[in-house]
Formats: structure tokens, C-alpha cells, sequence
């Protein structure tokens, strides 16, 4: 009786192991690195996004897969494979998704390729965001031309937007588009269609009269703030600047000469963009400032605000930064990084 039971142990044991070892070795036997081609003008970011991958889970995991093929800034060649990053390590990877998809939420305003939200985090839970895209409806603000393409600072200003607000409730904010078009959600072109079908929050025609126009954006957001007066709230403004064809301008940011934290809110998302591109541009040096300027949606609303300076639409470099879809991501996810230090800061 004391063998049979012994060699029951034995046994049980045996099985057991090799089930463990099945469970543990499993992911890393069945999942192969697929590989996939680079297409023109793609980054990280889109080849990610076109693959049915999270970036913010997995960038870091393709850039170690293939940092022998990238190039400068970790910058995609056209034509490449490239291995995609797959679940091998553990079960972290595949919890997360897990929750993700719990708790994903579809939201048109961001067109049919970016409806699809998922929340990653609660980190901005408790903080509320009020968005003006500058310009539109009758204003396309600033025009400037690129290889025979016309350039609307307000297409522009508005995707950069889109894209940093989406970010803002994948970390758990609540966010108010005051300048809105329900045609146009994150667009990956380069040259944006020209339009004139913007509106107000929540849904007012825009007037052509530029001091109606700043008054009816003004009214929308602090409507809105007294409704949610005990909360941590900010209006994030996003323009473009036209200056000469000469002047090579970082984003740069403004605040209302009266308040000390919008300062403090400018300075903490110009010290993450110079240390954004200390890390991912060595040597390259970041210009961008901050000072104050007596502007009317600044000075008027009643949340903290920052005014933002996206580029010089007509400079080449500067265009650039607005015309590759992959670098307004990377401006929209660095000021939501910034923003994220600015509500652990003053919440």
C-alpha cells in the first residue's frame, strides 16, 4: 500500500512538472516574431497601429527587436521588414491587454481607424481638459505651400489636437473639444484637406467675426468650467505661427501674465519636450520658450491655460514636424506626458 501510494506521488508529481513547464514554455514555442514592410512616410507608430498593435504597449519592444535596422530617431526605412513584437514573456503582457479591452470605449470624433480607445491608465482620473484648436470654420488661420500643396493652420492645429486627446482619456481625463469637425478625425495624411466645417462646442456655427469668434470659445469653456468648478481643470490652446520663410521656431508656449500656475503648467511642458529631444535628438538642442502674452481666449477663460506655438508654417523643417503624421503624434504624446506631470504637480 506504502509503494502503490508512493509511486502515485511520483507520478502526479511527473505530470505536474510537465504541465508546468508546458504552461511556462508554451507562449515562447508557438509565438514567432512576424515580420512586416515599411511603408512610404511610416513611422513606428503607424506601422504599430496598421498591425493591430498598442504603441504604447509595444514601441519599446520593436525598437529592441530591430535596432540593427532602424535609422536616426529610430526612424523606419521604406521597403524594410521589420519584426513585430509578440506576448513571450510571461503573462504581463497578455493581462494588460486583457484589461484594455475591457475597458475600451468608441468615440467618433476620431474617425473609423482611431475609434477605438482604450484606457491604459487612471493617472489623469479627476482631471478635465478643455481643447481649442485655433482658427477654423471661415478662418483657416494661417496658409502656408509646400510642394504646390496648400497648408491650413487650422487642419493642423486641430489633428495635433485630436491626437493629444485621445491620449489625454487613454489616461483617464475627461476632454472637451470646443473647436470640433465631425468629418475630419486623426488623419495620417501629410497634406490635410482645407475646410470650412468646424464648429463650437457643442454645436454652434463659428462666426467670421474674429472677436465673435474668440467670445463664442471663451463662453463654450467657462460654461462649461462652472459646471465642473471643484475639479482640476486646464485649456490647452493649439496654434500654428506664420512667420518668415527664414525663421526655424521649436514649439513654444504662452500664458496669462496674471497666473502663476499656468506659467509653472508652460515651463513643466517646455522641460518635457527639452528632454524629449535631449533623448531622442542628442545634440540637437530644443529653443522652444515660455513667456506671458496678453491674448484674448487666454486672458478670458477661467481655467489655467496654455497657449501652444506648434511650428512656422512657413519653414521647411518646421513643416515637417506638422505634415508627417508620425511627428504630430510624437508632439501630441509629449504634451500629454507633460500634462500628466503638471496634474501629479497641482492636483
Amino acid at each position: 500500500m506504502r509503494d502503490s501510494n508512493l509511486h502515485i506521488k511520483l507520478v502526479s508529481r511527473f505530470l505536474l512538472t510537465i504541465f508546468l513547464a508546458f504552461v511556462i514554455t508554451a507562449p515562447g514555442v508557438i509565438a514567432q516574431s512576424k515580420e512586416v514592410v515599411a511603408k512610404s512616410g511610416e513611422g513606428i507608430y503607424t506601422l504599430l497601429k496598421r498591425n493591430g498593435l498598442n504603441p504604447t504597449l509595444y514601441t519599446s519592444a520593436f525598437i529592441e527587436l530591430n535596432k540593427n535596422s532602424l535609422g536616426k530617431d529610430n526612424t523606419l526605412y521604406r521597403g524594410v521588414k521589420y519584426k513585430l513584437p509578440n506576448i513571450t514573456e510571461g503573462t504581463t503582457a497578455a493581462v494588460s491587454t486583457a484589461k484594455l479591452s475591457a475597458q475600451s470605449k468608441k468615440m467618433d470624433i476620431f474617425g473609423a481607424k482611431y475609434a477605438n480607445v482604450e484606457i491604459e491608465s487612471d493617472e489623469l482620473k479627476g482631471a478635465i481638459y478643455y481643447l481649442v484648436a485655433g482658427h477654423g470654420g471661415p478662418d483657416p488661420g494661417a496658409v502656408g505651400k509646400y510642394n504646390n500643396h496648400q497648408l491650413c493652420e487650422d487642419e493642423y492645429a486641430y489633428d495635433v489636437t485630436l491626437r493629444m486627446a485621445r491620449k489625454l482619456i487613454e489616461k483617464g481625463a475627461t476632454v472637451y473639444m470646443i473647436t470640433t469637425d465631425k468629418n475630419d478625425g486623426i488623419r495620417d495624411d501629410s497634406f490635410l484637406k482645407c475646410d470650412k466645417d468646424e464648429v463650437c462646442y457643442p454645436n454652434r456655427t463659428i462666426p467670421l467675426n474674429q472677436m465673435k469668434r474668440l467670445r463664442q470659445r471663451v463662453d463654450a469653456t467657462n460654461q462649461l468650467y462652472k459646471k465642473n468648478r471643484n475639479a482640476f481643470q486646464r485649456v490647452i490652446i493649439m496654434h500654428v505661427d506664420s512667420r518668415s520663410k527664414g525663421e526655424n521656431i521649436d514649439i513654444f508656449f504662452y500664458h496669462d501674465s496674471r497666473s502663476n500656475t499656468g506659467k509653472e503648467a508652460a515651463q513643466i511642458l517646455q522641460r518635457t519636450f527639452h528632454n524629449k529631444y535631449n533623448e531622442h535628438q542628442p545634440g540637437r538642442g530644443y529653443q522652444g520658450t515660455v513667456s506671458s502674452r496678453n491674448l484674448y481666449v487666454l486672458k478670458n477663460t477661467y481655467p489655467v491655460g496654455v497657449y501652444i506655438e506648434l511650428a512656422n508654417i512657413n519653414h521647411a523643417r518646421d513643416i515637417k514636424r506638422l505634415i508627417i503624421a508620425d511627428n504630430r503624434q510624437a508632439v501630441a504624446n509629449w504634451l500629454t506626458l507633460g500634462l500628466v506631470t503638471d496634474f501629479k504637480t497641482n492636483k
